[in-house]
């Protein structure tokens, strides 16, 4: 059995051994493992005010960008207008043609397979002017049909009608009397318009400026025949008055000349 001495000895030479691997352990994790290093602590003494940060903060920091909004802008939604086609008027473009100019909207019109509608008299005015005075013009406007012509019928005609092309709107009959019946009916390849109340027009001639005038001659002759009249009238009653005073002077200046009788 050792002495307590050498088990001693022994135990202080294992911790020195013990001491000296850890040591070399140390040593080689330092020299494979890399340099730490330590943060850097600034202290800042001047701060400044509040302005020069917010400078340095827009100096360093851009404005961002302006993002312009999209504006929508409301498209107006037009509704197609009525053709500028006047049924009334000759020599005119064909509302179809107007149609594929301008995109305007026409009337309603009946097709070629089928008659007319009734077309409408505008007008019946005497001619007093020119070649065709004592003539009367008949003026009409067109339906919403294809129209190939015209035929004006008035009364005591005897079913004798004056035929027009499609594109008129107006002819010459001869002179018509007071209240004559005109009429006109639209015609195409199909046949004719059903005649209506306003196809159809009496003749009201307008009082002619010879008329008036002849009526304003006998008017004035008639007025300064009366006033001639009320003027002898008045001029006869003061004479007889003035006379009836000259009688009266001359009794009353004579002696012999008594109210109550002869003295």
């Amino acid at each position: 059995m050792a002495s307590p001495g050498k088990n001693l000895a022994a135990l202080l030479l294992f911790l020195n051994a013990s001491s000296l691997l850890h040591y070399n352990l140390l040593i080689h994790a330092a020299s494979t493992s890399r340099p730490v290093t330590l943060p850097r602590i600034l202290i800042m003494t001047d701060l400044g005010s509040d302005d020069d940060y917010k400078d340095d903060y827009f100096d360093n920091h851009s404005s961002p960008p302006e993002v312009l909004s999209s504006v929508n802008i409301p498209q107006l939604h037009q509704e197609p207008k009525l053709c500028q086609h006047n049924p009334c008027l000759e020599n005119q473009e064909p509302c179809a043609k107007l149609l594929k100019q301008t995109g305007c909207l026409c009337p309603g019109i009946s097709g070629a397979d089928e008659p007319p509608h009734s077309p409408r008299i505008q007008a019946l005015l005497p001619i007093t002017k020119g070649d065709n005075r004592g003539m009367v013009e008949v003026q009409w406007c067109a339906p919403s049909s294809v129209v190939t012509g015209y035929r004006v019928v008035f009364e005591g005609s005897h079913g004798n009608a004056l035929e027009f092309g499609g594109a008129r709107r107006r002819g010459l009959v001869g002179s018509l009397e007071s209240g004559t019946k005109v009429c006109v009916d639209a015609v195409n390849s199909v046949g004719h318009s059903t005649r209506s109340e306003s196809a159809c027009k009496r003749y009201d001639p307008p009082e002619s400026s010879d008329h008036n005038l002849f009526a304003w001659v006998i008017g004035g002759g008639v007025a300064l025949l009366l006033i001639i009249i009320i003027t002898s009238v008045i001029l006869w009653k003061h004479k007889v008055c003035q006379k009836g005073k000259e009688d009266s002077t001359d009794g009353l200046g004579n002696p012999s000349y008594s109210t109550e009788g002869t003295l």
